[in-house]
């Protein structure tokens, strides 16, 4: 089960703004996509069980979140070269954020220290945010289930 992460930005707020590397080469910024509902899922790691399961969910459903108007984002703090790899290998039809600087995963709050196998460590927690068209955080899902997340956050829209 998920654990449950408590985070500062909350439901109405302002979307943090954002300018991060994608798959494609391009520079994805949040600004660029005001008037469109935007789903921001971070992810640990690219082809990790858990976080394929989650992608591959948001793959199959993503036709019915373009009906939407929605766009779909991945975010990890793994490399493009890796997004690529993994974008490859499942035919992932949205871009993946590389944010190695991990700028974007401190300023949406979902950097922190986690606990695997009596383990500490510093990584992403799993946490999807539905930004509105007007940039403000309309959903925010701290626990999440992968194979199931992709058809909770569709209905939420």
């Amino acid at each position: 089960m998920a654990k449950k992460v408590e985070l500062a930005l909350k439901v109405g707020d302002v979307a943090p703004e954002f300018a991060v590397p994608a798959t494609d080469g391009q520079v994805v910024r949040l600004s660029a996509l005001r008037g469109k509902h935007v789903i921001l899922y971070f992810y640990p790691k690219d082809d990790t069980p858990g976080c394929t399961k989650e992608a591959c969910a948001f793959r199959d459903a993503y036709a019915k979140f373009q009906k939407k108007g929605a766009v779909v984002l991945g975010a990890s703090t793994d490399p493009v070269k890796a997004h690529v790899k993994f974008t490859e290998k499942f035919s992932l039809p949205f871009p993946l954020l590389a944010d190695e600087k991990k700028e974007l995963v401190q300023a949406y709050g979902v950097w922190g220290e986690k606990v695997f196998m009596g383990r500490k460590y510093l990584g992403t927690f799993r946490v999807t945010f539905h930004i509105d068209p007007e940039g403000r955080i309309a959903h925010i899902w701290p626990e999440v289930k992968p194979e199931e997340h992709a058809a909770e956050v569709l209905a939420a829209i």
